[in-house]
């Protein structure tokens, strides 16, 4: 189940779709010109992410609204993030002492 959810998470549209909820939910019509792709992707992307438990959505008249199904998620790629960081900060070390 673990790396289920990861594989979901190691696609660039789908992080990018979770940083756009990290204000809190959104109509996948809001997400469309923000992440420049069409209404059919974004709506498959967010489909794979219900499917993982990772986001849920809801009706709203013919509006289909998404947000995130437990904040933690944001701790993951905040932890990511920081990772990333101190990899480029210890190779920017090691280039610096050649």
């Amino acid at each position: 189940m673990k790396a289920e959810v990861l594989k979901v998470l190691a696609q660039p549209t789908r992080l990018k779709i979770l940083e756009c909820l990290r204000k809190g939910e959104k109509c996948i019509c809001e997400l469309v010109p923000i992440l420049n792709g069409e209404q059919s992707n974004i709506s498959r992307h967010v489909s794979l992410m219900q499917k993982s438990h990772l986001v849920t959505t809801r009706r709203e008249g013919v509006r289909v609204m998404v947000r995130v199904s437990d904040p933690k998620v944001f701790e993951i790629l905040d932890t990511v993030g920081v990772v990333l960081k101190n990899q480029i900060r210890e190779q920017k070390e090691l280039l610096a002492h050649i």
